[in-house]
This record gives structure tokens, sequence and C-alpha cells, in this order.
């Protein structure tokens, strides 16, 4: 392998000629305590630390870029911590999702602004692991990926909880009179114990998981509980492993095959992954120049069974119990007949290599492909005049008896209608109804919120519902579950066929056959279509503004059209006058 010389580093271009505008950049370097001993010749690598004081996932992280710095130091190079928006999932309003894309940006705009050779990027909460590689895969500069790790489980009085999965369980218990203030509470303060974040199979789980598939993260990384020793220690590992990957020139372009995401969406599937991976993994795929789409992710669920015995999918374990069984390289060695082992990895070989010493060391937890918990993959993706660029369902996380439906929708047009008439007593409403929720995708949400899970009416909870068909143009937690067809493309906020559909129109759904439609015929869709009129702009100025008008739409990654690879030629490196 050829290496490069400290004259071949991008960040010489500011430190290394002898002119008048390098010298102001050494000289404010020294203006903060450094000796040319720290920088001259050696990699400066970016840590982009997504920490913040309301971000509970990445709480840790003010220790762990100390600890990446340490490995930085230790492999020769010279550490800078670069600040980046946080996306706390819990509380940004009205979705992290309207800032996946900034994020995005910011991070490729803070490695390719700054005299940087490579990079850390630190995240783990659900928007921040698609973000921070979307902007790296087009920044194209060396990275490695650091996952913030699971927390620990929840408990309440002896019972494990799982965050998300559990909360929307005693939720419904509350609601239909189960459980007391003082209980629900209990819940509340039991749910999530230490930092890290969600530790069932959810989004943020998923993601992590993701990036180590696609080979962007250190062998094991992914599956680490925050708070175990673990975590710094990995951490310290990324710090001293993005030096030699400057050395070696291992950029993501050199990393990245289409056999790399081939292998997440099958890494998915097995996982019983968030239902967010479909829209994440394509958006990653386009920025890295590989057309991956909706087919991709539905042949692998007719091939690949759920064997991570792990909630909501899952009955009993959380990430934690996945981790003491053997993490993400235990579940690949269950599928490597499945995998493409010569994709490479940042570890500098190839996810064959990677998993060499991989074992399961708990078979209820990680179970064998042929005893999985569900036999088909996690996800499936629907087609029919309701969704003609398709929608998805999670039939792992599902009552089975509506996997083939067909009932009487009952159609909410916002989430405030919707909320309001779910705990009306006298809704007119039964387990057959299919609640209906639009103006809730990318544009009309704004930014696509996880509302997808509607709540069960409450009149029917008090009657023992606990699932129903559900059909949105929304997301939905991963850590959520039931019979929810989310992500329906084109969204109703911009004509959608879901805009046309009205309340005791009968929706069919069979998973088996792919399929979703409205029992109505042609031409009576074509006069709803002619009558359908746009709603108003929702934006008028500012970033909103930029994202109503060049958001794509979720079979597509919404991503934004001017920032996938394919739409435009590599930005260049900055000019330095």
């Amino acid at each position: 392998m050829t290496r490069r010389s400290p004259d071949d580093l991008r960040s010489a271009r500011w430190f290394a000629p002898d002119d008048l505008r390098s010298f102001g950049h050494r000289s404010r370097i020294m203006q903060m305590g450094y000796a040319p001993q720290d920088w001259a010749g050696r990699p400066v690598i970016a840590i982009l630390n997504t920490w913040s004081d309301i971000n509970p996932c990445h709480s840790h992280f003010k220790q762990r870029v100390e600890d990446v710095k340490r490995g930085v130091l230790q492999a020769g190079g010279f550490p800078i911590e670069l600040p980046a928006i946080s996306l706390a999932e819990q509380f940004v309003k009205p979705s992290t999702m309207l800032y996946r894309n900034m994020l995005a940006m910011e991070t490729e705009e803070l490695l390719r602004s700054h005299p940087v050779d490579g990079a850390v990027l630190m995240g783990g909460c659900d928007k921040t692991t698609p973000a921070l590689l979307m902007g790296a895969i087009s920044a194209g500069y060396p990275c490695i990926y650091l996952p913030a790790g699971p927390m620990l489980r929840g408990n309440y009085r002896g019972q494990i909880l799982g965050s998300g999965s559990d909360a929307w369980k005693y939720w419904d218990e509350r609601r239909a009179g189960k459980l007391s203030a003082a209980e629900w509470q209990g819940v509340e303060a039991g749910i999530a114990r230490s930092h890290g974040h969600c530790m069932t199979m959810g989004t943020a789980s998923t993601m992590t998981a993701i990036a180590e598939a696609i080979g962007m993260t250190l062998t094991g990384a992914s599956s680490i509980p925050a708070p175990d020793a673990g975590h710094p220690r990995m951490s310290a590992e990324c710090g001293r492993r993005i030096v030699e990957m400057v050395w070696e020139d291992l950029t993501p372009q050199k990393v990245l095959s289409r056999a790399s995401f081939e292998n997440a969406i099958v890494v998915s599937m097995a996982m019983g992954c968030s239902t967010n991976a479909v829209i994440h993994l394509i958006a990653m795929a386009r920025r890295a120049g590989f057309d991956i789409g909706l087919d991709d992710f539905d042949e692998a669920s007719r091939n690949v069974p759920v064997i991570a015995n792990i909630r909501p999918s899952g009955d009993r374990y959380l990430m934690e119990d996945f981790f003491y069984a053997g993490g993400l390289p235990g579940l690949m060695s269950r599928l490597t007949g499945h995998l493409q082992l010569d994709a490479k990895t940042v570890n500098g070989g190839t996810l064959g290599d990677a998993l060499a010493d991989a074992a399961v060391f708990d078979d209820d937890v990680i179970r064998p492909l042929d005893a999985p918990i569900y036999a088909e993959g996690a996800l499936a993706v629907l087609r029919g005049n309701l969704a003609p660029q398709g929608c998805v369902i999670k039939p792992s996380a599902c009552a089975p008896q509506y996997l083939r439906h067909s009932g009487p929708a009952l159609v909410f047009d916002d989430y405030p209608s919707m909320k309001a008439a779910i705990d009306d007593p006298d809704l007119d409403v039964t387990a057959d109804h299919v609640l209906v929720l639009r103006n809730a995708g990318p544009q009309g949400g704004p930014g696509m919120p996880e509302w997808g899970m509607l709540p069960i009416p409450t009149k029917l909870v008090r009657q023992g519902v606990r699932d129903m068909l559900r059909l949105s143009d929304a997301r939905m937690s991963g850590t959520s579950y039931g019979a929810c067809v989310l992500h329906v493309a084109p969204e109703s906020h911009v004509g959608g066929p879901l805009a046309l559909l009205r309340t005791g129109d009968i929706i069919s759904v069979d998973v088996a056959q792919r399929s979703i439609r409205v029992e109505i015929d042609d031409a009576e869709m074509a006069r709803r279509q002619a009558a359908w009129v746009a709603p108003p702009p929702r934006f008028e100025r500012g970033y909103g503004w930029l994202f109503s008008r060049h958001i794509r739409q979720a079979d597509e990654g919404c991503d934004f059209d001017f920032l996938e690879t394919r739409f435009g030629a590599p930005v260049g490196e900055p000019v330095i006058y």
C-alpha cells in the first residue's frame, strides 16, 4: 500500500507555504497555545461532536471527545473538535427529520472549509448517523464513525423496560385506566437509566448498526453500550485508526460500494430494523453514487429472516443483551451466505476479515437462521393506487390479522384533529376501521414527523383493542410497533392519492401480495384529482423555504435534490488566497 507523505496532507495547504496567508494560519494556531511540533507534518483530525446540553443520547460525548483526542495524539495526529448541530430526537420540533439535511450540509462544509485531513464523526441519536455520514461521504475525506452506544436496560419494579416500545404499551394501559399516576411516574423514571441512545432496535440502534454494516465503523463498535468501559476504549481506537486512514488515503469512495449498501439492507432485515432505515439508507447510498431503492429492500425482505430477538420485533431482549450475545459481528456471522464478504471496511480489510473471529453466545438473543423469530425480513414494500411510488410496513411488529385486511377509512387531515377525535368516547370507529393521517409527509409535516403509529382510539383501548391498521405519509419511531403503513409516496401535500381519500372508502392491504389500494375506480380517482386544490406554501423564508422547494419524497430518501451525488459535479477544494 502506498502511504502518503507529510507534504501530501491536505492541511499542508494551510500551514506549510512560506507566504503571508499561511503566516496568519500558523500565528493564530500559536495564539491558542500550540507550537509547530503539534501540527507540522501531522494529520489534522476533525472530531465532529454532536454533543449538546439537551441531547441525552450524547450526554457522554464531552468525555468521549477527550478519549478520541487521546487516540489521535497517540497515533501522531493533531485533533481539533468541531461542534455540530445535535438533533436531539426527543426535543427538536416539529421533527429532527426536518434538519437531517441541515446537519449533512454542515458536516460537508465544516470538513471542506477547515484545514483537516480526516474526521471522526460522533453521533448516534437517530438522524445524526445518516446526516454525518451523508455529509462526510460528499466531502470525500478519510472518516470513521463513532457510535454513541445504547443505554442500559430500563427497569421498573423488576420489569425490564425498553425505551419507546414500553412507553407506548404502558400509555395504553394508563389510557385504559389500569395504571395509576404514581405507577406511570415510576415507569417514567425507570425507562431511561443512563446516557446513550434507545436500547430497543429503534432508529438509533438500526442506523449505528447500518454504519457498521457498510464498513464505516470499527468492528463491533455499534453494539457497545454507552456506559460500558469498552466504549471509551473504542473511542480512543477511533482516534488512532483515523490517523492511519489519512496516511493510507482511505476515503469513503474507496470503502463504499453497492455491495456495502446491499449488505446493510440484509443486516437491517435480520435485525428487525426501524422503518426509518429505508429512507436513510437510500439517501446515504445516493450520496455515494449508488441508486439503492425500495425494490432492494423488498427483495431482501423476502429472503432474509429476522434473527435478532430484540424489541419491538422480538419479545424479550434489548441491545445490552444483544451486545453480550455477540453483537452485530455475531449476527453478521450467521448471515455470511447473504453477505458480500469482499466489501471493504475502515479497518483496512474486508468484511470477511472483520467477521473472522465473530461468534454468537446466546442462541435465543441472536437466533440461528433455521429458528428465526420471523420467517421473512422486517419490512415489506407495498404498492397500489394509494401509493404508486410505494410505502412500507413492518410485518414483524404487527398483529397477524392485519397482514391481509379490508376496512373503511377514517381520515384525518392533520394531527390536532386526529388527536382530538381519538379521545372522543362517541367516535364512530371499530377495530376494522383503517385510521388515516395525511399531510404528514416530507413537505406536509413539515419534515415527515414520527406520527405514523396513530394512537388506538380510547374507546377501543378500553375494549381491549391494542392494534389496528393505520395509514399515513408520516414516519414512525423505530421503537414503535403495530400495523402501521408508512411513507406513502407521493405524499398528500403534493397531491398524492392519499389526498383524495375520503372517510368510508374501503382500503385493502395484502402484505403477501405487496399491495395496497382504495376500492374506487380510476374514473372516480381522476374526478377527485381534478378537484384537488394545492395547499398554500408553508414557508416564506429561511431554511423551511429551502427545504420545501428541494426535498425529495420518501421513496427517494428525502435528501435535497441538489445534494445527491448524481445531480451535481463534486465540489473542489477551497481556494486559499
